[in-house]
């Protein structure tokens, strides 16, 4: 693991290559806390610590625990496997967590006072959601459970020995893939209980739905969940409803009835209410999630955050059932805020961060006990650390990356606010700047645009740019209208109108980052992923200002994506209607309409397996700039979907790709920090 990339970086060091800037190898050297939890007394954390393994190119990770103070930090599981999920019992005396150290994942038992672990499940498809029961006595998790279908066409016996093809796959469901996963069976998400002591799940949920996590009242009789079993739910996917179901007889009751997600109930530890998350559907682009209460019998609903302009999710009572503890982003800061019954809420943590070795998106986990709350930090010069706040005060638990990061030059990050030229909307973004940056120097600039549309950039670490910064570039950064944590209005600006004024706030912010006089106006370069793959596009079809572009990952066409996307349930809020209702609007709104224009130096990076943003999608802008005869590639990514990063290596292959294409068509030598 870290042992290979030492010995590399060793190398070049008494080869006389300087190593104080971070190279793409570091990125198999770092690590984060992922999904910190308190035990039943709040002295001591479990988490899951993830890694890279640079000979099997996969994420894992172990599970760790530190008591409260930051002491007795060692491991609990070892090994290149994937342990992850870590709940603590009721007791403290066990921790149930899920291992793939069979070959798949199963859950398994950890006793703390002989460190011994135990294998209880031995199914077929992957458990999650693990959650202890009150007693401590049983787990409930969810798991998917495949529908056995016979086939639909009547095949004659092949004769003994014949070697024919494999069967055709029939599908008839209006979601037959799913990005990450392929091409899927029919299967549907129930409930499963299982003893402590293992054995056979007995599945509680029935019929083809899905349905969510399991939450146990206090008194252990009845589960609490959310799901969509409507008729049409494959058609209306966001309509789900809260359930409770009486363990003994399996009785289901439906808690919610309103057009619109209600989900993630959490039980108060009095039993008598539940706090839930929703929204009610007005087919926007953008809603946010707002918490609400209700008694349990699903009376007197009070919606808690109306008068609050965030999206909450992640809810937590705390543990005198006064309030609730919820995650959320603001202005590009991922929090913790605690709202009480009485509607008034408060920030409690900032800098929240989570996983990604990619981007700077948001993220981030959080575990509240006895007035404390443990939490993964990140800042743009440090991953995800585990700090806790105690009695209004903070202190980093760990420091899991001070051997890889301490002696590295990262590129340092300012904030910046500027106005845009469509209608003086203030907009906010960050600039990345080289290790040793001088200001009196001219460096090239790349506007790298995130995705979504609706999400978020921040003050968070990014492995991806800071490989890129350390290869000479300035990296402006910045969240155009549509994205989060500004308020709901400004995420809809784009309702129905996307991409169009947000090239302005991007174009914008390139100009704002020229009058600070240290880039280079003539040496320009663009790209973005996913939805910043449609922002890259449109921008290079509207100007020329730009020496190279790299589209990873875009939709091109909306009518095309609208047809092959994994998922087809955001047409009627995207878009007005069906494509071939609204054919003017969709091409209006399409970056293929402006190809035309396009002069731009312009590659094409997209995941082979990709079917959020299908390679048809790439393959179409490629084929269209060639006949243009304008400079072009097509990259396609191997093993990977739409995420690209799932193997580490193909994030260092993203980033390889796009300097080189920037190198290729540069105007003069990166500037030498």
């Amino acid at each position: 693991m870290k042992l290979v990339a030492f010995l590399f970086l060793n190398f070049l060091a008494i080869a006389g290559i300087t190593q104080d800037t971070f190279k793409p190898l570091d990125v198999y050297d770092l690590e984060f806390a992922i999904d910190p939890q308190f035990s039943p007394d709040a002295s001591k954390i479990v988490y899951a610590r993830s890694f890279m393994d640079i000979m099997t190119d996969q994420r894992l990770s172990n599970l760790w625990i530190i008591d409260d103070l930051g002491s007795n930090h060692r491991a609990l599981t070892t090994g290149t496997q994937r342990h992850t999920s870590p709940r603590w019992s009721p007791d403290g005396l066990k921790i149930a967590y899920l291992s793939n150290s069979s070959g798949k994942n199963q859950v398994e038992i950890l006793w703390l006072d002989n460190g011994q672990s135990t294998q209880i499940t031995n199914v077929q498809d992957a458990p999650y959601n693990i959650t202890w029961s009150p007693d401590g006595k049983w787990l409930a998790f969810n798991m998917r459970k495949k529908k056995e279908q016979e086939s639909f066409g009547k095949m004659p016996q092949k004769p003994k020995g014949a070697d024919w093809a494999d069967a055709p796959k029939y599908i008839d469901k209006l979601v037959y893939r799913a990005d990450g996963a392929g091409y899927i069976d029919e299967s549907y998400a129930h409930i499963f209980l299982l003893p402590v002591e293992g054995g056979t799940p007995r599945q509680i949920t029935s019929d083809d739905f899905n349905h969510g996590a399991p939450e146990w009242s206090p008194d252990g009789r009845t589960i609490y969940f959310s799901a969509n079993r409507q008729p049409d739910w494959e058609y209306d996917r966001r309509n789900s409803e809260v359930f409770s179901m009486n363990i003994e007889n399996q009785e289901l009751i439906q808690l919610t009835d309103r057009y619109g997600p209600d989900e993630s109930p959490s039980i108060a530890p009095d039993g008598k209410t539940i706090a839930y998350l929703g929204h009610d559907d007005k087919k926007m682009g953008y809603h946010h999630n707002h918490l609400y209460i209700m008694n349990t019998d699903g009376s007197n609903s009070i919606c808690l955050s109306k008068d609050l302009d965030i999206s909450i999710n992640n809810i937590q009572w705390d543990q005198d059932g006064k309030g609730i503890y919820f995650f959320y982003n603001k202005e590009g800061n991922s929090k913790v805020g605690f709202i009480s019954k009485n509607g008034t809420m408060k920030s409690v943590a900032d800098n929240l961060g989570g996983s990604s070795i990619g981007r700077p998106y948001d993220g981030g986990d959080f575990d509240v006990a006895d007035g404390k709350i443990i939490f993964t930090q990140s800042t743009p010069t440090q991953p995800a650390e585990l700090a806790i706040l105690d009695g209004g005060k903070e202190r980093k638990l760990t420091e899991l990356n001070k051997d890889v990061l301490a002696h590295k030059k990262l590129g340092e990050v300012k904030e910046i606010w500027y106005e845009s030229s469509h209608d003086g909307q203030k907009v906010q973004g960050w600039i990345m700047t080289p290790p040793d940056f001088d200001p009196k120097k001219k460096y090239p600039l790349l506007l790298e645009i995130h995705g979504g549309p609706f999400a978020n950039y921040g003050d968070r670490f990014s492995p991806e740019l800071q490989m890129i910064a350390s290869k000479g570039f300035v990296v402006l950064y910045t969240n155009p209208r549509g994205s989060t944590s500004y308020g709901e209005k400004f995420a809809n600006l784009i309702h129905h109108n996307y991409p169009n004024n947000d090239y302005d706030d991007l174009m914008s912010g390139v100009d704002a980052v020229i009058n600070e006089g240290y880039a280079d106006p003539e040496r320009l370069f663009i790209t973005g992923g996913s939805g910043g793959g449609v922002l890259t596009s449109w921008s290079i079809g509207k100007t020329n200002r730009f020496q190279a572009a790299v589209v990873a990952k875009p939709v091109i066409n909306g009518y095309s994506w609208a047809l092959t996307a994994d998922i087809s349930g955001v047409v009627d809020y995207w878009f007005p209607g069906m494509p071939w209702d609204h054919e003017e609007h969709f091409m209006k709104r399409s970056p293929i309409s402006l190809v035309g224009n396009v002069k731009t130096p312009t590659m094409l990076l997209t995941g082979e397996q990709d079917y959020r943003t299908p390679m048809s999608e790439s393959e179409q802008y490629y084929q269209a700039l060639k006949l243009q005869k304008v400079p072009s590639a097509l990259v396609r990514i191997q093993e990977a979907s739409h995420g690209i990063a799932a193997k580490p290596s193909n994030l260092l292959s993203k980033v390889a790709y796009i300097t080189s294409w920037f190198d290729k068509f540069d105007k003069k030598d990166l500037a030498k920090p």
